[in-house]
């Protein structure tokens, strides 16, 4: 198999290059993106967390993360195990609509066999996120 912290390393490099293209060639093409049984942020629709399906939809995702301003983005530590690789994230970020959230996160990947990630969550303090959907 694949090194996928590697990958994943490499990843988190092209997000802060802005080459979101070298993200989305790492993407299976039926690929998860945030998909939540049952997630408040998404419910209270923080775009940033909507949940997409296949590489076109991911690319979406991207183009609301350019619209925010960063203020600091690092990635802490990447850890992997079997098929997966958590990565813990601290940003800080003013929204497009105006609030400023920092946040740490960890950044859930699964890849399949041939290195492309099949699906891929967002764990993050939720109360934070819908808080900033209400400005």
């Amino acid at each position: 198999m694949a090194d996928l912290k590697a990958i994943t390393a490499g990843l988190y490099e092209a997000f802060q290059r802005g080459d979101v293209e070298a993200i989305i060639a790492r993407l299976a093409p039926d690929v998860k993106w945030d998909h939540w049984a049952d997630n408040t942020a998404q419910k209270a629709g923080a775009p940033w967390l909507k949940a997409r399906t296949g590489p076109d939809q991911v690319r979406e995702f991207f183009k609301v993360l350019a619209a925010f301003q960063y203020h600091d983005f690092r990635v802490v530590s990447i850890m992997s195990g079997g098929n997966k690789v958590a990565a813990e994230v601290v940003l800080d970020v003013t929204l497009s609509h105006g609030p400023r959230v920092r946040d740490e996160q960890i950044h859930l990947f699964t890849f399949n066999d041939a290195g492309q990630i099949v699906a891929a969550r967002q764990y993050l303090d939720t109360a934070k996120s819908v808080a900033a959907m209400k400005g």
